[in-house]
């Protein structure tokens, strides 16, 4: 295993290399702990990935000017003989929020989203390069893959009839959007809460640009898991001052992305299968098979302030 980190500028001070297991990428993940006591989470990827991780480490060096937890980039580079790419971070001390959630009572969890809220919208301030492809060009054809992938995955999703209602229904809404940094994976499996009670943002596998409120298309996971952390995370990026537009546009994120998530959930067994279909199940539950814009569990807190 040294061979391959042998290197990385600095791995000779490293005392502690532990691999990391959690997590879909294909990347290997370590904890690194140094021998002055400093942690750090490296990712090794194969060496066709390098363009893909220097521009992510490119663009969350633009992170470095906002006031928001993350774990920041520290180094990048070649190693393994030009075979792999390394990405170093910040490592983030603390437990998983999907696990820490069950702890807390409902104030704190309640509280806890509205950080995450806040932490969301401090992020969206970077805005896109400009001249970026358009929104409308780049979702419209998000969704039309996933309309296709859907009917040729061969499993049946009840209710389905009702989310492709309310995408046809929808889609021109995406004509005016704007454009801002993306963590694209943005939910409790990727939130660390320290010992100090401050959250940590973590996995930013999937960072790209794009329409900030499209970030709440995986708010299922955290409805699924907490309401009020749901509810929290909303009024805090808005302030408690949330707008129509954003819930009908927060339901066409999460229509499209439950078109996407059988099919991306079948090499992964039977197991990720049936919980994507009961997301689908929840989310149907919510908008009442896509009838209302504001999903049930939120009702509670539409006037929180």
């Amino acid at each position: 295993m040294q061979t391959l980190f042998q290197e990385i500028s600095g791995s000779d001070k490293w005392t502690i290399i532990e691999p990391i297991y959690k997590g879909w990428s294909d990347d290997k993940k370590y904890h690194i702990v140094t021998n002055g006591g400093a942690q750090f989470l490296l990712r090794i990827s194969d060496i066709s990935k390098y363009e893909v991780r220097k521009k992510d480490y490119e663009t969350l060096k633009r992170l470095d000017e906002i006031d928001v937890l993350i774990s920041r980039p520290i180094d990048f580079g070649v190693c393994n003989k030009g075979t792999h790419v390394y990405f170093l971070l910040a490592w983030i001390e603390g437990k998983d929020v999907k696990d820490a959630l069950s702890t807390l009572n409902n104030k704190e969890q309640y509280n806890l989203g509205v950080k995450a809220g806040k932490a969301l919208r401090k992020m969206h301030s970077i805005s896109a390069p400009e001249n970026y492809i358009p929104w409308t060009n780049r979702f419209n054809r998000k969704i039309d893959r996933n309309i296709n992938k859907y009917y040729a995955c061969g499993i049946e999703i009840h209710g389905v009839d009702k989310i492709l209602d309310y995408i046809e229904k929808t889609r021109y809404l995406l004509d005016t959007r704007p454009q801002t940094f993306q963590h694209g994976d943005y939910h409790i499996g990727n939130m660390i809460i320290t010992n100090n009670y401050e959250l940590g943002i973590i996995d930013f596998d999937r960072l790209d640009y794009g329409d900030p409120w499209e970030e709440f298309n995986r708010i299922v996971w955290c409805a699924c898991a907490s309401s009020v952390f749901a509810a929290g995370r909303i009024n805090g990026y808005f302030e408690n001052d949330v707008p129509e537009l954003f819930f009908r546009l927060m339901a066409l994120y999460i229509a499209s992305n439950l078109l996407s998530s059988v099919p991306w959930a079948i090499p992964y067994g039977q197991e990720q299968i049936d919980i994507m279909r009961n997301q689908i199940e929840y989310a149907l539950e919510w908008y009442d098979q896509f009838q209302t814009i504001v999903p049930k569990w939120y009702l509670p807190y539409s006037k929180a302030k």
